[in-house]
C-alpha cells in the first residue's frame, strides 16, 4: 500500500497525465473517469437490453494484479513523454511486494494497490485492450465498461458465442484472463421475447438486470420489461451491516429521533444509489429495519415487551406523526 508521500505524489502524476489520456477514452467506459457515474452506465445498458436479445457479461479475472508493465507503459509512452511522469509511473509499477514474512517479492505485473494512479492507468490499458478493440472489430456491438466489468450487446446467441471466444483470445494476447464463473452469455427475456435459455439475469453494478413487471403509460397495461433493480448481494451486505453493525436493539439508551439522526446519512445513501432503478425491490430493506427498530421498542418501553403486535402499532403511530423520522420511511409507508 502506498505511503502518504507516495500518494501526494500519485495524485500529482495523476492530475498532470489524466487530462491528456481523458481525450481518446471512448464515450462507453464509465470507471474512474471524471464527470461519469455508475447510473450512467446502468442507464445505457438498460437501454440497450431493450434493444438487443444478447448480452455478454465478462469479468477481467484480478485486473490491478496483472496488467503486464512492459505493454502498459508502452501505452503511457504514447501519450507522456514528460520524464518525471514515466520515471515515477515506471517506479510504482516495479516497486517490490513485501510479504508478510518479510521476503521481497519483485513485480513485472500488476498496478499499485490502492494507488491514486491505478485507476486512470487501467483504463488506458483496458482502452487498448478492449474498448478501441471492438470500437475497429466490432462496430455492430454496443458495449459498456466499468473498470474491469463489462457487458457487450449482440442480436443472436451465434454473434454472442463467436464474441466471446474473440474476447477470451485477445485478452489472453495482453497477459489477462476472463473470470470463469462471471463470465457468461444472457437472454434479455422479457415479455416479447419467447427463446428458451436457462441464463435470463445478470448482476451489473450491484444491479440485477432480469424479467420485471412493468406498466405501460400509454394503455395502463401490465407486462414483463427487462429491468435492473438492487441485487439480493446487495441487499445482504446492506442487511449484515444493520445486523452486525447498527445492532440497534441494543441503543436502547437513545431515543428513536437520535437513532435516526445517527443512520440516515447511510440509508440516505442506499436510497440514493440502489433506489435510482425500481426502488420498489427496496422495500425489503425497509421491512427488516422496522423490524429491528420493533425490537428496539420492546427492549426499551417495558409496555411494549411482551406483545410484539402492540410493538409494531406504536410504530405505526410513531410513523403517522411523523412520516419522515427516516429516509426510507419516506418511500415506504408503515402500515
Amino acid at each position: 500500500m502506498p505511503c502518504v508521500a507516495d500518494r501526494v505524489a500519485q495524485t500529482v502524476v495523476k492530475l498532470a497525465f489524466e487530462p491528456i489520456v481523458e481525450k481518446i477514452f471512448l464515450p462507453d467506459s464509465y470507471g474512474y473517469r471524471p464527470n461519469k457515474s455508475a447510473h450512467d452506465a446502468i442507464s445505457v445498458t438498460r437501454r440497450r437490453c431493450w434493444e438487443y436479445d444478447w448480452v455478454i457479461e465478462f469479468d477481467i479475472k484480478g485486473l490491478f494484479d496483472n496488467i503486464p508493465h512492459d505493454l502498459l507503459m508502452k501505452a503511457v509512452r504514447l501519450h507522456t513523454q514528460c520524464k518525471w511522469t514515466l520515471l515515477y509511473i515506471e517506479r510504482w509499477l516495479k516497486a517490490p511486494m513485501v510479504m508478510p514474512d518479510g521476503t521481497i517479492k519483485p513485480r513485472d505485473k500488476g498496478t499499485p494497490q490502492g494507488g491514486v494512479v491505478s485507476p486512470v492507468l487501467s483504463n488506458l490499458f483496458l482502452h487498448y485492450v478492449f474498448d478501441k478493440w471492438m470500437a475497429t472489430n466490432r462496430k455492430r456491438n454496443p458495449w459498456c465498461r466499468y473498470a474491469d466489468d463489462g457487458l457487450v450487446h449482440c442480436k443472436s446467441y451465434t454473434d454472442a458465442k463467436a464474441i466471446l471466444v474473440l474476447l477470451e483470445q485477445r485478452f489472453k494476447e495482453c497477459g489477462l484472463e476472463q473470470h470463469p464463473e462471471k463470465t457468461k452469455i444472457v437472454y434479455c427475456k422479457d415479455s416479447k421475447r419467447k427463446e428458451d435459455y436457462p441464463i435470463k439475469e445478470f448482476t451489473f453494478l450491484g444491479f440485477t438486470f432480469c424479467g420485471r413487471t412493468a406498466m405501460s403509460y400509454q394503455t395502463k397495461s401490465i407486462f414483463t420489461s427487462f429491468l435492473p433493480a438492487v441485487s439480493k448481494e446487495a441487499l445482504r451486505a446492506m442487511r449484515k451491516q444493520v445486523k452486525l453493525q447498527w445492532k440497534i436493539h441494543l441503543r436502547s439508551e437513545v431515543s428513536l429521533d437520535i437513532l435516526a439522526e445517527m443512520y440516515n446519512p447511510v440509508i440516505r445513501g442506499w436510497i440514493q444509489y440502489y433506489g435510482k432503478f425500481y426502488k420498489t425491490e427496496l422495500s425489503s430493506l425497509a421491512n427488516y429495519i422496522n423490524m429491528k427498530i420493533v425490537r428496539w421498542a420492546r427492549r426499551k418501553y417495558k409496555s411494549l415487551k411482551i406483545h410484539k403486535q402492540k410493538a409494531y402499532d406504536w410504530l405505526v403511530r410513531v410513523y403517522n406523526a411523523n412520516p419522515t423520522m427516516f429516509e426510507y420511511w419516506k418511500l415506504f409507508k408503515v402500515c
